[in-house]
């Protein structure tokens, strides 16, 4: 379902001596499916092996990490011959085993042409703890994340108004009226359901039938990332982290949607929660946006660490965590989501496109929501939930700094106008190429 991910994988694949690629991402993401289906499609054979579920295969890492020795002891444990020529081995929740993650290295040094894709969970938390003696350089990082609605609109079937979007993204040129209520219409089904494949897959074989869709899907999930926590942290840890996760649709209900430790608790300090947050951040279950006092490239020499937003991975979690009721969003029945989805739903889309979360505030006056580094032009981004689309704070940013131009989000049909160009909220996913 991941199509443009799967143009990378085609891409990795096209180099003559590719190094190990490590998948990483948030857990039901789809990362263990979509390098299944690559090797399956993309390799004339391929060997799958799960190191949680085959402590055996661990092993061989714990006693070598040279390459011809851990396939060696791999072909004998299985009875069978790999043959490295045509052959691409996946090893999935390669996190369990530190020295399996160290052996890239030699796999990737090795005169062999060797194939291998890794995947695993939490696996940012995991190598940030051996930071030590991770393969630097020696390895192709590629991180997954939940699919953004040009990705939803093609696996939906929607391909024909997902190509005439770009095409008017490129011309600044407003969509047909019935098209563009049709794209607004299936965006906020996005908020709905969010990105997650398997809510998506829900989606697809319910025909897109919102009464029958089954909720507790987004509540498994979200369950599961509860359950990580309690696994992988300590006790009062745990605690924290989860207390933390529950916190974000408070933070982002606020006017100001700085993140406030006192909404986490009410006696929560920094001191005893950032670990909290910074195991959130790591196992890919929230995103940061952070303040800019002064819009220069590079950003994050003028960046304040102790300002900042924080924002679900996916918004169809933050619409269950949220305990919004669908028709709230699909018939605009209250604007209490509005604030708490919107925001997200762009700084997601931004992170998936590549995109570093930067926001620019002036002593609490005035705040732009985000702010893109293109090519060393700092581009103001205003977002906005309806076609309310009057700000101050774009307004006094540019009488400051006089960017090149403003991107205004909405659901107001492409132009541009004095400066600004406004964009749909459903075709932010273009603005990062």
């Amino acid at each position: 379902m991941k199509r443009k991910f799967m143009e990378k994988l085609i891409a990795w694949k096209t180099q003559e001596k590719a190094p190990p690629l490590l998948l990483m991402g948030a857990r039901q993401t789809g990362k263990t499916y979509i390098l299944k289906e690559f090797c399956k499609d993309h390799f004339a054979k391929h060997l799958y092996i799960n190191l949680e579920e085959s402590r055996d295969h661990v092993s061989f890492f714990e006693n070598s990490l040279n390459p011809e020795e851990i396939i060696r002891n791999i072909e004998t444990y299985r009875g069978e011959k790999i043959s490295i020529e045509d052959t691409v081995i996946f090893f999935d929740e390669i996190q369990v085993s530190e020295r399996a993650i160290a052996a890239l290295k030699y796999f990737n040094e090795s005169e062999k042409p060797y194939r291998i894709v890794c995947a695993g969970s939490l696996l940012g938390v995991q190598l940030n703890r051996m930071s030590a003696s991770f393969p630097v350089g020696k390895v192709a990082i590629e991180q997954l994340y939940p699919m953004d609605f040009e990705e939803f609109l093609l696996a939906v079937g929607e391909e024909l108004l997902a190509a005439e979007i770009r095409t008017a993204y490129g011309k600044l040129k407003p969509l047909n009226e019935a098209l563009h209520r049709k794209a607004l219409q299936l965006y906020r089904t996005y908020l709905c359901i969010g990105g997650m494949p398997q809510a998506i897959m829900e989606y697809i074989a319910k025909k897109g039938d919102m009464v029958a869709y089954d909720r507790n899907i987004h509540h498994n999930i979200i369950f599961a990332y509860l359950a990580d926590m309690a696994k992988y942290t300590t006790g009062t840890q745990a605690v924290k982290t989860a207390q933390a996760y529950n916190s974000i649709p408070a933070q982002l209900a606020k006017e100001n949607k700085k993140f406030m430790y006192k909404l986490v608790h009410e006696k929560a300090k920094k001191e005893s929660y950032e670990g909290a947050l910074e195991w959130l951040l790591q196992s890919g279950l929230l995103l940061k946006a952070v303040r800019i006092d002064l819009p220069q490239a590079p950003l994050s020499a003028y960046q304040k660490p102790n300002f900042f937003k924080l924002y679900l991975s996916d918004v169809g979690l933050l619409t269950a965590l949220s305990k919004f009721h669908f028709g709230e969003i699909l018939l605009e029945t209250s604007l209490m989501y509005r604030g708490v989805l919107t925001e997200n739903f762009v700084a997601q889309t931004f992170r998936c496109a590549g995109l570093d979360l930067w926001y620019w505030e002036s002593n609490a006056e005035a705040e732009v929501d985000f702010l893109l580094n293109v090519e060393g032009n700092i581009i103001p981004v205003e977002v906005k939930a309806a076609d309310n689309t009057a700000s101050k704070s774009l307004s006094s940013y540019r009488d400051r700094y006089k960017p090149d131009h403003a991107l205004r989000i909405s659901t107001k049909h492409f132009g541009y106008t004095g400066g600004v160009k406004a964009i749909p909220l459903y075709a932010v996913h273009c603005i990062g190429g």
